[in-house]
């Protein structure tokens, strides 16, 4: 990045970033909590049904989220007046960041997937918020609904457990390393201003 980009980097993310950011959040912790809540409830019951039917429109939502999330992002490296200046870190702690990021991503592309698959090979409608139907762009093999079901609950475990680490970094850097990393992806008052960089 250039000496005058870097100057107008912004310190924190722009609110479309932010949005699409905890709509993930909050759909990876819905999903992995509703699947594990339906399974405790007896089958055919009317909140068993209607949890695995917002846990597919939350899954859809996912879909579409992390669609648009590495365009933005794309996007946003290439604009001055929203790319966001690098965190103050050492060497090692950006590399683990850059990798845990990128885990974190695959992971959610590969869940997404799944529970695409998965749910053609139940071969049942599904449809997005009772808004519109999803329709089946891939046959799979209902032979297949057990090993990928089997394979989207590991994901899920550890896409929940990766998620938590990334949020108890958060954390650390907030309140023991005392630097901006977590505020940087908070819509804070002006009251709480960033602090500055050295």
């Amino acid at each position: 990045m250039s000496a005058p980009a870097r100057q107008n980097s912004r310190q924190r993310y722009d609110a479309f970033s932010m949005t699409l950011h905890w709509i993930t959040a909050f759909s990876v912790i819905f999903l992995f909590a509703s699947a594990h809540i339906w399974e405790q409830l007896e089958k055919g019951t009317p909140l068993r049904k209607g949890l695995q039917a917002w846990h597919i429109s939350f899954g859809i939502l996912l879909a579409l989220v992390m669609i648009v999330r590495p365009l933005w992002r794309f996007y946003c490296q290439r604009q001055t007046h929203l790319a966001v200046a690098p965190a103050e870190s050492s060497t090692p702690m950006r590399i683990i960041a850059h990798a845990v990021h990128g885990l974190l991503y695959l992971l959610l592309f590969t869940q997404v997937v799944l529970g695409f698959l998965f749910r053609w090979a139940q071969q049942e409608p599904f449809n997005f918020f009772g808004l519109f139907d999803i329709p089946t762009f891939i046959h799979v093999d209902t032979a297949l609904r057990h090993t990928l079901a089997g394979l989207h609950n590991n994901v899920a475990w550890a896409l929940i457990s990766l998620a938590g680490a990334h949020a108890l970094a958060a954390l650390l850097h907030h309140y023991v390393l005392r630097d901006n990393v977590l505020r940087r992806m908070l819509p804070l008052r002006d009251s709480m201003p960033l602090r500055e960089d050295k």
